[in-house]
């Protein structure tokens, strides 16, 4: 009787956790001239790419340049860390067309280690309009192992449309020009298509 209670006990709260994890709410997108938020989660890392780079470490540096090479000289980086409490569906930072989308199989480090998770697995998106390029990179992390991607190439799509998910904590880090206003600040929570990341 005792564990039969415990079985059941267990199974209802594996399956309030899964209709936890796979909710989906609808999300109010903010019109005009601004960028969103390509995840649920906080903030955990803010990096302004630039010539000059000094106050980031010379391994760490090489790997982010790589990552921002193709959206501009001088880029903003900013990683998002989803707890498995948090929603996991990605949506599009900005309206546009999709450039690009490149997966690279890598490595499961904990998702909030900014140097680490460089290596992990991941999923890049690159999304275009007249005014700018951002990249949207799913990155999986210690416990997610899945990485689905909605979007593909030349497929247009609106700002906060979903274009993806990642199973578990993880983390989305997003690439965006450094001309923008940013306005948000590490340890910012972060509401996917609804939470202005910048403006212009």
């Amino acid at each position: 009787m005792v564990w039969e209670l415990t079985t059941a006990i267990v199974i209802l709260l594996l399956i309030i956790f899964l209709l936890n994890f796979y909710r989906d709410p609808k999300r109010r997108i903010p019109k005009g001239n601004n960028i969103v938020a390509p995840a649920d989660g906080s903030v955990i890392n803010i990096l302004r790419i630039n010539k000059s780079d000094a106050n980031i470490r010379k391994g760490m540096l090489g790997k982010i340049k790589i990552l921002t090479k193709d959206i501009a000289e001088e880029c903003y980086v900013i990683s998002i860390f989803m707890s498995p409490l948090d929603v996991h569906i990605n949506r599009a930072p900005i309206d546009g067309k999709i450039k690009a989308v490149k997966y690279t199989k890598g490595r499961f480090f904990e998702a909030y280690n900014l140097e680490k998770s460089l290596e992990n697995e991941r999923n890049e998106i690159i999304i275009q309009n007249k005014k700018m390029k951002v990249k949207v990179i799913q990155v999986a992390g210690f416990l997610a192992r899945r990485i689905k991607c909605y979007v593909k190439k030349n497929q247009k799509v609106n700002k906060g449309q979903k274009i993806g998910m990642i199973s578990l904590s993880s983390q989305t880090t997003l690439v965006i020009p450094a001309w923008v206003d940013l306005k948000v600040e590490i340890n910012d929570g972060m509401k996917a298509g609804e939470t202005i990341l910048a403006e212009w």
